[in-house]
């Protein structure tokens, strides 16, 4: 018997996840990037031994680069490599999305922040999100909102 096929569309599962980015700012845009890595960090990515949530993005020399972001080396790693957790790794865009992306950083003043670390075709991908801060009283508003749904979702399951 042959196992069920997957949908085409589905995203695939997540390596590392920045659940605080999406309360903390307004996701207008996301782009997926490459990521230039060593042969111990894919190694620990595999392990499922990283994190993004302190990580950020920033764009110099024309370069995207992933800052703060934090890849545990796994015990098993070279002995002649030294192995920085929390080095900063080159993102892989293109350059129209570069330009976009610099345009928007420093014209609307947005910020740049990971979303989601995950495979594809046997690469990493890094899922960025082009943002803009939320304030308090916004914050509350997606709380209020986010309730809302939640207990109108139990209302009609009661019917």
């Amino acid at each position: 018997m042959a196992a069920p096929s997957k949908p085409k569309d589905a995203a695939p599962p997540p390596i590392a996840l920045n659940k605080r980015a999406r309360h903390e700012y307004f996701i207008e845009e996301n782009f997926e990037a490459g990521l230039s890595l060593q042969g111990w960090e894919v190694k620990a990515l595999r392990a499922g031994k990283a994190q993004i949530t302190e990580g950020y993005v920033i764009v110099k020399n024309g370069e995207g680069w992933l800052i703060g972001a934090h890849i545990t080396p796994l015990k098993t790693t070279s002995t002649h490599v030294v192995a920085d957790p929390t080095r900063s790794r080159k993102l892989l865009l293109h350059r129209r999305e570069l330009d976009r992306l610099i345009g928007a950083v420093e014209r609307k003043g947005h910020t740049i922040v990971p979303l989601r670390l995950y495979w594809k075709h046997g690469k990493v991908k890094l899922e960025i999100g082009l943002a803009k801060g939320k304030q308090a009283h916004d914050k509350r508003a997606t709380e209020k909102d986010r309730d809302w749904q939640r207990q109108k979702q139990r209302l009609l399951r009661r019917r």
